[in-house]
């Protein structure tokens, strides 16, 4: 798949995820131009000046950052990083009142000067961002849409390949719901190159046993936690992440990503934001895909829904 001829990416913020997303994407050829947006001046002009200086070692691309928003302009993608960072021992839904104040005063501006572009939120929490940007733009939820659980999917496939000493690539397995403390694992779906993960019993590489789940499901919950002890912000694969959705989106790919949309109808949820395996391409993501659940799985979701819907309404939507 090629990028699509002219296509502009713009990130809004310049910080340790927005800085990494755009080294991500200039390390690919996602897009020919890129467009970083910050408040602050000093930290956008240096991230994109040393972005700059890598060019000969990447394929050409574009590349421009301002403290003004028009630097965001005729924008086909716009990824939005900006917010409060978690803190050590924060959950992420304690962020959302900050985040949805910043969102109620960014994207009426980027509507204005980007009214085409596909919107994806990565700001936490990303459940209850997603569907504040839904209501404010208006737009449809095709174009309105999370990076969701595509990094705790990742988190969950590597941590089950390495226990079955298997290549992550092989591992095709989701986390659904929220982004966040209530995710669902979706064991019963899983799958390692076709036999499904309940059957899974190869010689040398052994099988999954209850204990082994309960601590892979714990080990990507706390993964975030983990990590922002140790360096203070989750910053490589996020980037990583992004850069796929934004791969499938821009690359017309039509990829199959566990990304937050509004959900209608799956595991009986209705108007909320939570990620379930999508299709995800040029026109943004479509419906969720009907993966078969079990009782369990469903019941998460359903949990998931309700305490992404009561965030909703602590932030006033």
């Amino acid at each position: 798949m090629t990028q699509a001829t002219g296509s502009k990416l713009a990130i809004i913020g310049a910080g340790s995820v927005g800085a990494t997303i755009a080294y991500a994407c200039m390390m690919r050829g996602v897009a020919p131009k890129i467009a970083l947006y910050d408040i602050d001046s000093k930290k956008v002009n240096a991230q994109v000046l040393d972005l700059n200086h890598g060019l000969q070692f990447v394929p050409p691309v574009m590349l421009e950052g301002s403290a003004e928003l028009a630097v965001c302009k005729d924008a086909s993608v716009v990824v939005i990083t900006a917010g409060a960072k978690q803190k050590p021992g924060q959950s992420r839904m304690e962020l959302a009142a900050a985040n949805t104040a910043i969102c109620r005063d960014l994207l009426p501006k980027l509507l204005s000067i980007a009214p085409n572009a596909i919107y994806l939120l990565v700001t936490n929490p990303v459940d209850v961002i997603t569907y504040v940007a839904l209501r404010i733009t208006g737009l449809p939820p095709a174009r309105v849409f999370g990076s969701g659980t595509v990094l705790d999917s990742s988190r969950f496939r590597f941590l089950i390949a390495r226990r079955l000493r298997v290549a992550t690539q092989n591992v095709h397995a989701y986390i659904a719901g929220e982004h966040g403390d209530s995710e669902v694992p979706l064991w019963s779906s899983a799958t390692i190159s076709g036999i499904p993960l309940h059957e899974w019993a190869v010689p040398g590489h052994g099988k999954l046993t209850v204990r082994d789940r309960t601590e892979i499901f714990q080990n990507v919950k706390t993964a975030a936690y983990q990590v922002i002890e140790g360096k203070g912000a989750t910053n490589y694969a996020i980037g990583l992440a992004t850069t796929q959705i934004l791969q499938a989106i821009l690359s017309h790919q039509n990829r199959v990503l566990p990304v937050s949309s509004l959900i209608h109808g799956i595991a009986e949820v209705e108007n909320a934001c939570l990620s379930m395996p999508s299709i995800v391409g040029n026109a943004g993501v479509e419906p969720a895909l009907p993966i078969p659940l079990n009782a369990n799985e469903r019941a998460g979701l359903q949990n998931s829904a309700e305490v992404i819907r009561a965030a909703i309404a602590a932030v006033g939507f």
